[in-house]
């Protein structure tokens, strides 16, 4: 297994409102729910680009916390030669997909647990441009994501692979569709939950690598196992440090 294929662990960065500290039932609450409730809506409307319904940002008649309508706009490009980037839902919109999967959430949460979703996704794309960067493009144009499709139920082979061994399942999946120089190749993006290091501090961890549909990746995933390998058989000796000049 590659370094890129290991799961990069993401804890959330200092600063991000979930770094107080809660009691074990809040902190239980603010978990991402099983699947990303955005994806794969029971209505008609179904957005192509990202297998998601257009969601109104309307607060339920019961709601008794008025949570945000602004949209952040992500790091993460979706079109060719263009600024556009991709907005995530704004608290109100998470809620939303919430209440119309029937979970319940406390609204109080609907703000933190968008915070994280949003770092996740942010986290997966920085991998995914490590492994762009190991392809030959013969054209200058930047990586974009030109669709994605949330895959919660479908158990990726690798992550499979490793339950059989004890490794806990992941609770979401996402397939990416990045675009460059007129080819399109898919990510296969697994996210995982890790014990907390601090109390009240999510940690995640994430397996981002492009998924086995050509030679290319086949390859290149190939060396970046045996690499890793190779550095785990035969590490690097590091050269010690100088001793200080006498004075």
């Amino acid at each position: 297994m590659s370094k890129q294929e290991r799961k990069s662990q993401s804890t959330i960065p200092p600063g991000c409102p979930m770094h107080k500290p809660e009691n074990e039932k809040t902190a239980q609450a603010k978990s991402i729910p099983p699947g990303c409730p955005m994806h794969k809506g029971d209505t008609k409307e179904i957005n192509q680009l990202n297998m998601m319904p257009d969601l109104a940002q309307t607060a339920y008649e019961d709601q008794t916390i008025d949570l945000p309508k602004e949209r952040v706009i992500s790091s993460i490009p979706k079109a060719k030669d263009s600024d556009a980037k991709w907005e995530y839902p704004s608290p109100q919109q998470f809620y939303n997909a919430l209440r119309r999967k029937g979970w319940e959430t406390p609204e109080e949460e609907v703000e933190t647990m968008v915070d994280i979703h949003n770092f996740l996704n942010e986290e997966a794309w920085q991998q995914v441009l490590k492994w762009e960067s190991k392809y030959k493009c013969d054209c200058a144009e930047d990586p974009y994501l030109s669709k994605f499709q949330g895959r919660p139920k479908e158990i990726s082979p690798k992550a499979r692979w490793h339950t059989f061994f004890g490794a806990p399942r992941p609770f979401d999946r996402h397939d990416w569709y990045i675009s460059r120089c007129g080819q399109t190749r898919r990510y296969v993006i697994d996210y995982y939950e890790a014990p907390e290091e601090e109390p009240g501090v999510p940690v995640f961890h994430l397996d981002v690598r492009p998924a086995l549909d050509d030679v290319p990746s086949m390859m290149i995933r190939f060396k970046e196992a045996a690499k890793a390998k190779w550095e785990q058989w035969f590490p690097t000796q590091q050269p010690p440090n100088p001793a200080p000049a006498a004075e």
